[in-house]
């Protein structure tokens, strides 16, 4: 198995990257090659600055001259920076050098050169990203959440699969109820997306549920949130930062008396689980899904543990046959039939 690292991608970079590798050597020794992708000499340099042998036979350095910024286009970086680290790592799996790719830079450069480098999986049209939500009862997927921002219903009809299959594999729920995100859940509610992708969804081998509303998303009604890259996208902003507005305001709230701080220290343990349960660094990144090829986007703000569990999930993928299974699924179901009912 081996991993393509973008090492020059993400805030952090490529001091986290390096040491999310350092991690994640011991930790993945199924992983054969740790492919540090970007300028040869400052990779060089970063691994010796953390103890880390250039002759390690687990550690491949792939040159690449440029680097993609986040002020950068997506499709025009792709074009104009054609040795970028995530374009080469990106290639590295066309070109069956590599299993998977993992990137915190630039996620739109990610997705496109993704893309342009690798082929769609055979019935699937468009690329979703998904997201791992944290919910009282357990994760919770939605996709997509940024990749494609217009939609249309036979592209959540296919994300559908693709979600299914990903909460089946990865998050373990046998049988995973699939919802679409909308402004009512009763049956005929929402714009003409939903409603069309609802009447496609109710003829494939799933368990639709039909809409849930955003007043219901953490309430573990569905495993799996469908919704166009648009809509996705806000969502999953508006709660990272409600989430650190929280956090903040209890924060204040438990220094203004003693009797607070004592309570909030007793409550140490519950605090410290529910950081871990909200924190993206604990999911690692969200799959691009539907290429044939596994692509993790890391946040852009990774920290070496964000980078190792990148890796962690690319890993799981692969090893349980992800798109295999998304293969054997979607071979089975006649699209015609759906759109015609």
């Amino acid at each position: 198995m081996k991993i393509a690292i973008d090492a020059m991608g993400g805030d952090f970079a490529p001091e986290q990257n390096i040491v999310g590798v350092k991690l994640a050597l011991d930790e993945f020794p199924d992983v054969s090659s740790f492919q540090l992708v970007g300028d040869q000499k400052i990779i060089e340099e970063e691994l010796k600055k953390h103890a880390l042998s250039t002759n390690n036979s687990r550690i491949e350095i792939i040159h690449a001259s440029q680097t993609i910024t986040m002020e950068d286009s997506a499709s025009a970086a792709i074009r104009k920076k054609k040795d970028s680290s995530m374009s080469v790592a990106a290639k590295l799996i066309s070109d069956k050098k590599a299993n998977a790719v993992v990137s915190a830079g630039h996620t739109g450069a990610a997705v496109s050169a993704t893309v342009v480098f690798n082929r769609m999986l055979p019935g699937i049209d468009r690329p979703g990203i998904a997201s791992v939500f944290p919910a009282p009862k357990g994760p919770f997927i939605m996709l997509d959440i940024g990749a494609n921002v217009d939609c249309k219903p036979l592209h959540l009809a296919q994300y559908a699969i693709l979600g299914e299959a990903y909460s089946r594999i990865m998050l373990n729920i046998k049988n995973p109820r699939v919802g679409i995100l909308s402004n009512g859940s009763e049956a005929g509610k929402g714009n003409e997306l939903t409603r069309e992708s609802s009447r496609i969804l109710q003829s494939l081998p799933i368990r639709f549920l039909g809409n849930v509303e955003g007043a219901d998303l953490f309430g573990n009604k569905v495993d799996v949130v469908l919704c166009d890259g648009f809509l996705g996208n806000v969502v999953l902003k508006c709660c990272e930062s409600l989430a650190k507005a929280i956090s903040g305001i209890l924060k204040e709230n438990l220094k203004k008396s003693p009797v607070r701080m004592a309570g909030a220290l007793l409550s140490k343990n519950a605090f410290l689980e529910l950081k871990e349960l909200t924190d993206h660094q604990e999911y690692g990144g969200a799959p691009l899904l539907g290429i044939d090829g596994i692509c993790i986007i890391a946040h852009g703000s990774s920290s070496a543990k964000a980078i190792k569990n990148a890796i962690r999930v690319a890993t799981e993928m692969i090893k349980n046959k992800y798109n295999e299974t998304v293969i054997d699924k979607i071979s089975k179901i006649d699209w015609k039939k759906g759109l015609e009912c």
